[in-house]
């Protein structure tokens, strides 16, 4: 996501692999053109796919949470709690007022919020891969285009210049 326009640029479906995160960055390098900064969680496949297929253009760190160990009953559904952030600059110049991850937490609650269809244990929960994937497709495309954002006041979309007016359902559901 860009976090100046809450655009999300890119998303990717799949395991959470080397494989998947190639095709992510792959797909990210695509969406932009010059150079930007990018911050990620400690995830250890960014730290190969970032400098391989954007490394021309990005300044790239990592934001490192690091967990207390949760008390035995609470591991389930409990969120562990932070108790300590490491910042890593990887490449290029990342400008430390700008390392976060805050955007992106906040845009996969919304996600998961909204879409029932990530949450186990609802009859909402995708059991087919081809269905997820229009989920997620159906989902992006309507935050990007048809919700207004409540801080910019007008859609991702048009706070990037995509589009001059606010979509409405149909006209989501007419473009190929």
């Amino acid at each position: 996501m860009e976090s100046n326009t809450k655009l999300v640029l890119n998303f990717a479906l799949g395991k959470r692999n080397q494989a998947t995160t190639d095709v992510f960055i792959e797909g990210l390098r695509h969406a932009t053109s010059g150079r930007f900064q990018i911050t990620t969680d400690g995830f250890a496949p960014y730290r190969s796919a970032i400098p391989n297929t954007l490394g021309d253009r990005v300044d790239f760190a990592q934001l490192i949470k690091v967990y207390r160990a949760t008390p035995e009953g609470e591991r389930r559904y409990s969120p562990a709690e932070v108790v300590s952030t490491e910042v890593v600059p990887v490449m290029g110049d990342p400008d430390p007022k700008r390392i976060g991850t805050s955007h992106i937490e906040r845009q996969n609650l919304t996600m998961r919020m909204q879409m029932r269809r990530l949450t186990r244990l609802t009859n909402g929960f995708s059991k087919k891969w081809e269905n997820h994937w229009a989920a997620l497709c159906l989902h992006f495309a309507h935050y990007n285009f048809v919700r207004i954002h409540r801080t910019l006041r007008v859609t991702p979309a048009m706070q990037a210049g995509i589009t001059d007016r606010v979509w409405d359902i149909a006209d989501l559901l007419t473009v190929r």
